[in-house]
């Protein structure tokens, strides 16, 4: 599993961010195809994002930003991890998913 670091300052950046690697991680053209976001919850409080890419042929290809330890999780479509992201800046996750 790659492992890299991004500097990402906002929630605007990290969707794009996720979007082209998702996209550029199984050889899909950028900005083509549908992401959706699900806020995640532990214990009533907020502590990530869940993006859904919604590919050719109804192939989904998810990636998980947790809050806690401010990384991206990528997953293939058959659900294996293939590559995890630290983000330079710490996002905060109460007020960064407001505007989601």
């Amino acid at each position: 599993m790659r492992q890299d670091r991004v500097e990402i300052d906002n929630l605007i950046q990290l969707k794009q961010f996720v979007s082209r690697t998702l996209c550029q991680l199984n050889d899909f053209e950028d900005g083509i195809f549908q992401i959706t976001e699900r806020i995640l919850i532990r214990c009533g409080k907020k502590c990530g994002i869940l993006f859904c890419l919604h590919g050719p042929r109804s192939v989904k290809l998810m990636a998980v930003w947790e809050a806690v330890s401010n990384s991206v999780i990528f997953y293939g479509s058959s659900g294996e991890k293939i590559q995890k992201t630290a983000l330079a800046e710490v996002l905060d996750a109460d007020s960064e998913l407001v505007a989601v």
